[in-house]
């Protein structure tokens, strides 16, 4: 069981610690302090139940459908490029990530449905999380334990990425700083993006 679950957490962490789209969204989130436990919550949930698929068959499936993937790959594409945009002409302006006085944050709401298309838009979380880690997943003596070990690394990376980033904020909070975050997320992005369409 415990060599099953050790897998998991050492497969998990190597590929989720790879800065992409997804690190970049919670980064930015906890820069802001804007809702950025419940988008590391929500973050670690999507990881979990999208390893415990590729673990139980999807992976099996997805590989045998290039139709599947090549929707999520186009679709993906689409919308990386729409939030490298965004991030991109928040780098350029004047305020940029920085929060001013009495500017209202965005609904809890609001942040995990970006958050929740960050993640699932991506088809590097399925190639990654489905295909790859659930693939190993389903070679082990005992996939649920395979399962935990892939939840737990997610968790503690995503929740110390969300807690540090936030306690880092008041020593970060300089208008260049937000820039420069924004301009790192909008470059991610458009490669990410750019991987996608050049295939």
């Amino acid at each position: 069981m415990w060599q099953s679950y050790l897998n998991g957490l050492l497969v998990a962490f190597g590929l989720i610690m790879a800065i992409g789209a997804q690190n970049a969204f919670v980064l930015a989130q906890s820069l802001r302090r804007e809702h950025h436990l419940p988008v590391a919550m929500l973050c670690v949930v999507c990881d979990a139940i999208l390893v415990a698929a590729g673990v139980f068959g999807l992976a099996t499936v997805l590989a045998q459908n290039p139709t599947l993937l090549a929707v999520a790959r186009w679709g993906g594409a689409v919308f990386l490029i729409w939030y490298a945009s965004k991030a991109l002409i928040r780098a350029c302006s004047q305020q940029s990530l920085q929060h001013a006085e009495g500017q209202g944050q965005r609904s809890r709401q609001a942040v995990l449905l970006s958050a929740l298309a960050v993640t699932l838009l991506n088809p590097h979380v399925y190639l990654d999380t489905v295909l790859l880690i659930g693939s190993l997943g389903a070679q082990q003596t005992m996939p649920g334990a395979y399962v935990a070990g892939a939840a737990s690394a997610s968790a503690l990376w995503f929740f110390t990425l969300a807690l540090c980033a936030a306690w880092l904020a008041p020593w970060l909070a300089r208008p260049n700083t937000w820039r420069m975050l924004d301009l790192m997320v909008a470059v991610m992005m458009f490669a990410v993006a750019a991987q996608l369409i050049l295939g």
